[in-house]
This record gives C-alpha cells, sequence and structure tokens, in this order.
C-alpha cells in the first residue's frame, strides 16, 4: 500500500519487519569481508605452516613414489602406494583445513549474527529471468557492485606489480638452491606474498561493511502507512475489535441473564436501575450480585425477574449504590450489609406469608446508606 500511495519510506523498522526479515534471510552480509577473512588466514596459515608443508611434500614424494623395482610390477602395489599418498596429504593439510573451516563460519557470524532459513535456500525460478535481472545491472547497488570489482581489481593488480617487482631477483635465484631449500624458500615468497596481497584487500572490506550495513538498514525501512498496516494485520482492524467486544459483552449480557430467575431479589429504582441479589443463609458469605442494568437492560431484568416470580423492591438510593460500588458475581460490599439485610429480611418475611397465606409485610422504606456509597 506504501509503494501504491508513493510515500516515503523514512521510519525505521518496527521489531516484527526486523523479525520476518530475518526468518527469509535478509541480514547484512558482506562478501568482501568473507573473502578478506579467508584470504587473510590462508596466507598466515601458508607463512605459519609453508614450511612444515613443503617439508612434508618432500618427505611424500620420498618415501610414497620411491618404490623398489622388484614390487613395482605386482598388480596390488600401485594402489596401495596410491592410498598412502593420498592419506599422508589428506593429514598434511588437515590442520590448515579445520581451521579454514572456522574462519568461513565465523566471517558471516561477525557480520549478521548466525541464521538458517529454508526460504534464503529454496529455489527462485524468476531470478533465472534474464529480463528482470536486466534492471539490476544498472540500478545503485550493480553500480557499487562494479565499482569494488574494479577497485580489486586495480588495487590487487598494482599490489602484485609492486610485489613482483621486489621478489623478481629472490624468484630467479630459486634455481640455484638445493631442491629441499628451495621449496621451503618458495613457499615462504608465495606465504608473504599472499599476505600482503589478502592485506590490500581490507580497504575492500572497510568500505563494504559499512556499506551493507547501510543498505540493509535502508532496505527495511518503512513508510507511516506500512506501520499502520501492520499495526491492524497483528493486532486487528477498529472494526473486527468492535465487533469482538460488542459479541463478547452480548455473551456476557447473555449468561448474567440466565442467572436473573436464581435471584432472591430485585432491588430497583424503580425504572433506571435494577439489581439481581441472591443470598445463602446456609453458606454463611454475604449476598452476591448475580446482575444489574439500567434502563433497557433494567426494564429486561426487571420483566425476566416479573416471569419468573422474583419479587422486586423499590430502593433508589440503594440500588444505585450497588451498580457502582459491586461487579457481577461478587459480594457487596461490607458497608451495605445493613441496607441489604433489611431488603433481604422484608423478602424471607414475605415468602412465609405466601407460604402460609397470612398477610404481606410492608415494603421496607426509606433504606438508608452509607455516605461513601451514595449516588446522585
Amino acid at each position: 500500500m506504501a509503494e501504491d500511495s508513493g510515500q516515503e519510506k523514512n521510519e525505521e523498522p518496527t521489531q516484527k519487519r526486523l523479525d520476518d526479515a530475518k526468518k527469509k534471510g535478509q541480514i547484512a552480509r558482506s562478501r568482501e569481508l568473507n573473502t578478506f577473512v579467508m584470504l587473510i588466514v590462508s596466507a598466515w596459515l601458508l607463512m605459519s605452516q609453508g614450511g612444515r608443508v613443503g617439508s612434508g611434500l618432500i618427505a611424500m614424494m620420498q618415501n610414497d613414489f620411491h618404490v623398489s623395482r622388484d614390487i613395482i610390477f605386482e598388480t596390488q602395489t600401485p594402489l596401495v602406494f596410491f592410498k598412502q599418498a593420498i592419506l599422508d596429504g589428506v593429514l598434511l593439510i588437515a590442520p590448515m583445513m579445520a581451521i579454514l573451516t572456522v574462519a568461513a563460519i565465523a566471517a558471516p557470524l561477525s557480520l549478521g549474527g548466525w541464521i538458517f532459513s529454508m526460504d534464503s535456500i529454496s529455489p527462485k525460478f524468476d531470478k533465472l529471468d534474464p529480463i528482470k535481472g536486466l534492471p539490476k545491472l544498472f540500478s545503485i547497488n550493480g553500480l557499487v557492485e562494479l565499482g569494488k570489482a574494479m577497485l580489486k581489481i586495480s588495487l590487487v593488480g598494482l599490489v602484485g606489480w609492486l610485489l613482483f617487482n621486489s621478489i623478481f631477483a629472490e624468484l630467479l635465484g630459486l634455481s640455484a638452491e638445493p631442491l629441499e631449500q628451495a621449496v621451503v624458500h618458495a613457499l615462504t615468497l608465495i606465504a608473504h606474498s599472499f599476505l600482503i596481497l589478502s592485506a590490500a584487500l581490507i580497504a575492500i572490506a572497510a568500505i563494504d561493511v559499512p556499506y551493507q550495513l547501510h543498505k540493509h538498514s535502508k532496505d527495511l525501512k518503512m513508510s507511516l502507512q506500512e506501520i499502520k498496516d501492520e499495526q491492524k494485520e497483528s493486532e486487528g482492524s477498529p472494526e473486527i475489535k468492535h465487533r469482538i467486544r460488542r459479541t463478547q459483552m452480548e455473551m456476557a449480557q447473555n449468561r448474567m441473564m440466565q442467572e436473573v430467575p436464581k435471584a432472591d431479589v430485585i432491588i430497583t429504582n424503580p425504572s433506571h436501575y435494577a439489581i439481581a441479589l441472591k443470598y445463602d443463609e446456609t453458606s454463611g458469605s454475604a449476598p452476591i450480585m448475580l446482575a444489574k442494568g439500567i434502563d433497557l437492560m433494567a426494564a429486561h431484568i426487571r420483566n425476566i425477574a416479573l416471569e419468573n416470580n422474583v419479587p422486586l423492591v423499590a430502593a433508589p438510593p440503594l440500588a444505585r449504590a450497588l451498580y457502582y460500588s459491586t461487579e457481577i458475581d461478587n459480594e457487596i460490599p461490607q458497608g451495605l450489609y445493613v441496607s441489604v439485610a433489611q431488603v433481604l429480611a422484608y423478602i424471607f418475611q414475605l415468602k412465609e406469608a405466601v407460604k402460609n397465606h397470612t398477610p404481606k409485610p410492608v415494603p421496607p422504606q426509606n433504606i438508608k446508606v452509607p455516605p461513601e456509597f451514595k449516588q446522585e
């Protein structure tokens, strides 16, 4: 929607946007940093392990490729020596490969952290469409990648040319050295040259890392409309929330109305308020409010009470006090015990009179309500 409305994306991404991007594998990554780390570690390994590897190669040639004439024509001998040569070679470079594996994992972890996303590794055939990929060649990101490639070529070429001139004499002198010494010397030269060439790429990595972080942050920025849409999606639109609240209220009212026939008395205003109370003498607890309402709801409570022969008592101050001080299914407050007791006493007398066919008692008049419970 933001794209259609043309709004600018200047807002910082929400946590949901960041989490969704991470699930899709969209995190900051720098290939230049990964390349630099792998090359610099490889160069360091050549410098620190070059002598050992060179000596090991010479020993392999002397031991594995030196076969006596007596056994050279045996059928299985070449295979045995070949297997041994492979094993010796693997053991020789195994420590270096282990360190390079750690470096290959640690480099991307340093920028963006660890992430595994099936979405990022799933095949996307639309990326194979050359027509869709053509605009990327002329995008800002394409121009940046082209600039980095040209800078790498120029930088590595310049450093390589200067390095070659500085070691040219040593390279020519290798032919005059004994074989073992020449191998070690050559590996040392290669390691130093490799280290210098790799170190030159630190300039590229120093440029690419901030750029990738900036690009990732910019790609995730949101417009105000996108933030509003996300909030609606996560929290629900106001219309839906209103319908939910209305449905919940209707369900609560229906449950409340089902409790009205169980009440001992309905205290009324007499027209604006209606309070349904029930008192269980055996429980020893205070009376409980089963239902309450004003205006139309109060009229509905009164109608249900009349249909189920629940007595109504008009006590306006008490009805208002109970409505504002007590919630449904809760006991009435202690300050209203005496006031409610007068009503309940009348109800019990009324039930006895009906049962014994005696004159009905006079309803209580002018029931007093404590000042702190009075409602105007």
